[in-house]
This record gives C-alpha cells, sequence and structure tokens, in this order.
C-alpha cells in the first residue's frame, strides 16, 4: 500500500458546467487543513527565529521542514487529480488535459 491511499476521496475533481473543481471527501479536506495549519504555524514560527536573529543555519532547517510538508500536500492532491481527474477526463477524449499535467508536474518541480 502506498503512503497516500486511504488519504484521496474517489470523487477528487470533476467538471460541472464547464467549471473545475475540486471534490475532496471531509476527511480529505480535514487532513490537508491539518497539515496546511501546521505548515502556517512553522511558517509563523520562521518568522520568530528572524526576529530574534537565530543562526542561518537553524532557520534555514526550519524552511526546508516546510518545504518538505508542502510537498506532502501537493503529492496528496497530485495522487488525486492523476487517479480521478485526469483518468476521467483522458477516458471522456479530453486529451489536452495531458499537456495542463506536464505543465503541473514542471511547475511542481522548479
Amino acid at each position: 500500500m502506498n503512503e497516500l491511499e486511504g488519504i484521496i476521496d474517489s470523487d477528487s475533481c470533476c467538471s460541472m458546467n464547464n467549471q473545475r473543481r475540486s471534490h475532496h471527501s471531509p476527511e480529505v479536506k480535514k487532513n490537508l487543513t491539518s497539515r496546511l495549519n501546521r505548515i502556517e504555524g512553522q511558517i509563523r514560527g520562521i518568522k520568530g527565529l528572524i526576529e530574534k536573529d537565530t543562526y542561518c543555519d537553524d532557520v534555514i532547517t526550519q524552511i526546508a521542514a516546510v518545504q518538505s510538508a508542502l510537498n506532502g500536500v501537493s503529492k496528496i492532491l497530485l495522487d488525486g487529480h492523476l487517479r480521478h481527474c485526469i483518468v476521467e477526463r483522458v477516458q471522456e477524449g479530453d486529451n489536452e488535459v495531458i499537456d495542463e499535467l506536464l505543465t503541473t508536474i514542471k511547475r511542481l518541480m522548479k
């Protein structure tokens, strides 16, 4: 079992009336919100470290932790997007979604 199984809802994303929306289960929303709240706290902590003139290496370590946490949120979202939104749109014959996905992946890899 991969680390993201059980976190992603089977109805993660869809298009309704030409509006693209995600439809995460309450559990997924709670998981993502909890992760983002922790990240928000970490960011406030980093700001405090800067204000206290904390040693640069210690601040950089905390920044790396935030980046890792954000990557975790992205992985959850990308997993659901691939498994549901992309598959659904390809099955509907919308192959333009592949270009959209490649753009998204390039953005994540910067």
